[in-house]
């Protein structure tokens, strides 16, 4: 990735937590509170989401220039939700260990090549989730083996057709529509072999 600009440095007194209490748990994630000083030096009371994993996601990506999307009902917004294959790596565990485990477990896809993409964070005024993307090429298929709560359709379509349906808003995932546009970049900084590149162009 690129040196970072001299304008991107940090200013000002950071946020201080003088205290925290968990007030909820469960296996993924835990609600802490925070009697915490601002940088303004005012007092607030402040409540972080701590996830037990981080979120990674893959752009599978064949050479012929199509993706593969997975497709699933989503609880949290009680909608169908069309994506990268994504999911999550215990903290400790090399996120692209679980990328792996998860694109296998979603598609059946194993990829030969894995490049880091994409290192972001997810809603970071309210949570400290952070994500791993990676462009996944060489592909060979196998058999899928979703999670017993998983009920998962495939879709391999063309990168720039399923890249217009996420500006467009029909993939509102935003790790999908993070991950297609970093792609999408790639292909036109040269970042990507020039066939690849000029598929995913279209």
């Amino acid at each position: 990735m690129s040196q970072k600009p001299s304008w991107l440095r940090a200013h000002g007194k950071p946020w201080v937590s003088n205290s925290e209490k968990v007030v909820y748990e469960n296996p993924w994630l835990a609600v802490r509170e925070h009697d915490a000083t601002s940088p303004t030096g005012r007092s607030a009371r402040y409540g972080v989401v701590g996830f037990k994993n981080v979120a990674t996601a893959v752009v599978p990506l064949h050479d012929d220039g199509t993706i593969t999307l997975v497709g699933q009902n989503r609880f949290a917004h009680r909608d169908y939700s069309w994506e990268l294959p994504e999911g999550g790596a215990p903290l400790g565990e090399d996120p692209m260990v679980g990328a792996k485990r998860e694109l296998r477990e979603e598609t059946g896809l194993v990829a030969k090549d894995w490049t880091l993409i994409l290192n972001t964070q997810l809603s970071n005024s309210v949570t400290d989730e952070v994500a791993f993307g990676y462009l996944a090429t060489g592909l060979s298929a196998g058999k899928p083996s979703p999670d017993e709560t998983e009920d998962l359709a495939i879709a391999r379509v063309p990168f720039r057709e399923a890249l217009n349906a996420a500006v467009a808003g029909h993939m509102p995932d935003m790790l999908t529509l993070a991950m297609l546009l970093r792609v999408h970049h790639m292909a036109s900084q040269g970042e990507l072999p020039h066939g690849l590149a000029r598929l995913v162009l279209g």
